[in-house]
């Protein structure tokens, strides 16, 4: 470290007038190791400026200063661990700069450097020194302290040095100008200096001495002085004595007089409190009387009730000192209150349960009326007589809780038998349109039973294809009575929908308001019956953001208890639809979804009950997608007769039309998709295992009709989903055609094709192609020999041959005889200019060709298709 220290002082700090007081070899915490050096020091001329730089080595093995800081500017020195012996510290200027050194003792060293320059250097603002060793600290104190005392004299002549002034050099040369010996002997001048500093100082003790007699005379001017105040103070004490008694006898009468004041004070006081007690206690006799006799049947009576119910609910809720209670008037007033209120309470009780008897008998007469119509009775006519009510029934919810809660229980008690009745003749007259026992909505049903086309067992008619549906449902024509039923239960399942909402959401809001559910009964709600239209078609009022919160468990309870019977009449209703077509759960998935999710704005029963519904319908729908999965897979295709379109690839495609339709636009959209992709699994597969085990039908054959069906139903449809398995039916449809077509082709020129292979083995054994000719098995004659035993005729009759045996393979629904046809003309002609390819190159010169020309069996082809 010594050698390192005086490099640093040579090559870094002495061309910069420094000096090297301090170095510590360090890293920066958290960073890869990267050896610098912090050096402290100090500049050499005056006024001296302590600096601290960190010092690193460069590439060319010189040092350089990296960074610097002033020690004016540090603020604080981080030992980290006054109790263990650690390497870390950290420096806190405007940043804080954490340093690793390469040990202990230097840390210790470069911490000890940092105090002294500090102690030495900073008048002021110097840097606080925390989990340091104390211990360190006073040795550095002591031993700086020591060092300062012994190096005292060395530099004491630097550290007290002063410049000379302008003044003093011009004194000091005009005093060398008097001497003549000044500057050749300064001995004799220096002891000419001393010999006047004698004299001056001997004329200064004369001086001091002469001025003696007026420092006596100072000193006798003082004694006096004292004298004149101890007559003073004298005069003072005699003039305290004479207060002290006028002192007191002012301190009595103020006691007096406050005395007096705090009497009167206390006797306003207790007025103004009798006053307050009085006016609190004081119930107006026109409120008693209306709480008492008037009548709760008529608007006015009401309203007036309900002020009346509220002043005595105020002089109840009344915050009285616990001492007031010990007077008897108190006592007797508020027992006249509690009387009152237990009265009026009664009487409320009373009056409402008749009503809520009433209005429930009451609208299970009128249910007769709409017993011919597919809608469910709105109670707005009974919700309109009893919101005058609400202000009552808060005022009765705080003052009698077992009255309120009575009243709750013979509401719900008296509506739920009647949504109990409502509901299920609701839901009967849904089960009997979708019968077509009902025409009100033009529809008929047929006597016959329907099911699902993905679900029958029948097969499908192989004597044409299925005609195309739009892909809207709207658009679908109506001559398909399933779909016509279809078409109808979709209505009237939206039509229950729609039914069961407004009732549901304007019995929430009443019970909300009226019963105040949700609400704190300690802030009243202010209800203006002014404000809530009840005309027809119209719903309630929505509360101010009570109902945007979530119901409560006493809201759900009240609700699950008017309508007992909703999610299991929604629920019969569902499962009857779904036995009576199972085509039904794919429209209720779609139409119970959107109704959840706006649901969720309002109240929190119907989309609860929804929600649960919309569970039992996707089981419906995969349970559907699973049956029609195992009927694929179950699918036997009779081996009597050739294959041709399978029949669930029929039904898949009457599915995928009606799908789409039903899914058009839906959120549900993702639910189909996944059934899709399991649904033509399941087809791809089972057309694999019918071309397998068909005996009539070639495989190939099976396999390119199925899967050139199955394209063009994905291409019509564009089911975005289905796009990998649309390329998929495309290119198995494209690779079995054209196995199809090199299987039947064969080797039609059975004898020239043996002989253009027999030159092709010898090729490859290593007979150039120009040597062939000279073979005897493949001579130019053995050649024409072949080539003369196919004629044009022959040709043409093999052809017309391959036609018939073509037409009589393939189906004629898919009409894809002339396509497997021109693609036998294709795969023909490749071996006719395979056949002449090899004669020229073997044969060069030879001129020798076929019977008939690429003309000739284009013509063949042609006559042959137009023929038939």
């Amino acid at each position: 470290m010594t050698a390192i220290r005086h490099t640093l002082q040579r090559e870094v700090f002495l061309p910069s007038d420094e000096r090297l007081i301090g170095v510590v070899h360090v890293t920066i915490a958290g960073k890869k190791k990267k050896n610098s050096f912090l050096c402290a020091a100090v500049t050499t001329d005056q006024p001296a400026q302590v600096s601290l730089y960190k010092v690193k080595k460069s590439e060319k093995d010189t040092y350089k200063k990296r960074e610097s800081w002033l020690l004016n500017d540090l603020k604080k020195v981080d030992g980290r661990d006054d109790t263990k012996d650690l390497p870390e510290f950290d420096l806190h200027f405007e940043k804080t700069y954490k340093w690793i050194a390469s040990n202990v003792a230097e840390k210790n060293s470069f911490i000890s450097c940092l105090w002294k320059l500090s102690q030495r250097y900073l008048a002021r603002k110097k840097p606080t020194f925390v989990n340091v060793n104390p211990q360190l600290l006073e040795e550095t104190i002591q031993v700086d302290e020591q060092s300062r005392i012994k190096e005292g004299e060395g530099e004491g002549s630097d550290e007290d040095y002063q410049a000379l002034s302008t003044k003093e050099e011009k004194d000091l040369e005009k005093m060398m100008l008097k001497c003549e010996f000044a500057i050749s002997n300064a001995e004799a001048f220096t002891e000419q200096l001393s010999k006047d500093l004698s004299v001056l100082d001997g004329e200064n003790i004369h001086s001091i001495m002469g001025s003696e007699e007026q420092v006596l005379i100072l000193m006798k001017l003082l004694d006096q002085s004292l004298k004149e105040v101890e007559k003073l103070e004298t005069r003072l004490q005699s003039y305290d004595d004479m207060l002290a008694g006028v002192k007191t006898h002012m301190e009595q009468m103020q006691q007096k007089d406050s005395l007096v004041k705090v009497q009167n004070k206390n006797r306003n006081k207790l007025a103004e409190e009798l006053g307050n007690i009085v006016n609190q206690l004081d119930l107006p006799h026109k409120d008693v009387k209306a709480l008492l006799s008037d009548d709760l049947s008529s608007p006015t009576g009401i309203d007036v009730c309900s002020e009346a119910a509220e002043h005595l609910q105020d002089k109840l809720d009344m915050q009285l000192h616990p001492s007031l209670h010990k007077m008897t008037a108190v006592t007797e007033q508020l027992n006249l209150f509690e009387k009152l209120s237990t009265g009026f309470a009664k009487r409320l009780s009373a009056h409402l349960n008749g009503l809520f008897v009433h209005q429930g008998n009451e609208m299970g007469e009128t249910l007769g009326r709409h017993s011919t119509e597919l809608s469910l009775p709105k109670h707005y006519s009974s919700h309109r007589d009893l919101l005058p009510y609400t202000d009552l029934m808060l005022w009765l919810k705080k003052a009698s809780p077992p009255s309120f809660t009575q009243l709750f229980k013979v509401y719900s008690t008296a509506l739920s038998k009647l949504y109990d009745r409502e509901i299920k003749d609701f839901f009967e007259r849904a089960r009997i349109q979708m019968q077509g026992k009902d025409k009100r909505l033009g529809y008929h049903k047929d006597s016959r039973d329907k099911l699902s086309v993905g679900g029958s067992s029948g097969d499908v008619q192989k004597g044409g294809k299925f005609s195309s549906r739009a892909s809207s449902l709207q658009d679908v024509t109506g001559s398909d009575p399933d779909l016509n039923e279809r078409l109808k239960f979709d209505k009237i399942f939206q039509r229950v929908l729609c039914e069961l909402e407004p009732v549901v959401q304007a019995e929430y809001e009443f019970i909300v308001k009226f019963f105040h559910l949700g609400v704190d009964s300690s802030s009243p709600i202010q209800v203006d019956p002014k404000q809530s239209d009840f005309t027809d078609g119209m719903r309630l009022t929505r509360p101010k953001k009570q109902t945007e919160k979530k119901m409560n468990e006493e809201v759900r309870h009240m609700m699950a208890e008017l309508f007992q019977n909703m999610e299991g009449e929604l629920s019969a209703f569902i499962a009857f639809a779904e036995k009576t077509d199972s085509f039904n759960c794919m429209y209720m998935l779609v139409r119970i979804g959107p109704k959840v999710a706006q649901g969720k704005e309002t109240s929190q029963f119907l989309p609860v009950v929804l929600a649960n519904k919309l569970v039992q319908v996707k089981r419906m729908f995969d349970k559907f997608i699973q049956t029609q999965i195992r009927m694929i897979e179950e699918t036997k295709v009779s081996k009597k007769s050739k294959c041709g379109i399978i029949s669930f690839v029929y039904k898949f495609e009457e599915f995928a039309e009606q799908a789409e339709g039903i899914f058009k636009g839906s959120d549900r959209r993702g639910d189909l998709d996944k059934a899709y992709t399991k649904l033509i699994q399941a087809i791809y597969e089972s057309v694999e295992r019918v071309s397998m085990e068909h005996n009539k039908t070639p495989r190939d054959v099976i396999m390119f009709e199925n899967f050139h069906h199955l394209s063009a139903i994905l291409q019509r449809l564009k089911i975005s989903h289905l796009d990998s398995e649309k390329k998929e039916a495309k290119q198995k449809y494209q690779e079995h055609l054209q196995s199809y077509v090199t299987t039947s082709l064969g080797r039609p020129l059975e004898k020239l094709s043996n002989f253009f292979e027999g030159i092709e083995a010898r090729v490859a054994q290593g007979v150039k192609e120009e040597e062939v000719g000279y073979q005897l098995a493949f001579s130019k004659q053995e050649l024409r020999k072949v080539i003369k035993e196919y004629p044009g005729k022959e040709v043409k009759k093999g052809l017309e041959h391959l036609y018939r045996k073509i037409e009589k393979t393939l189906c004629e629904e898919e009409n894809l005889l002339q396509v497997v046809w021109h693609s036998t003309q294709d795969e023909f002609i490749r071996q006719y200019k395979y056949f002449e390819a090899i004669i020229e190159r073997c044969y060069p010169g030879a001129h020798i060709t076929l019977e008939f020309t690429i003309d000739d069996v284009l013509q063949y082809f042609s006559d042959i298709a137009f023929s038939h």
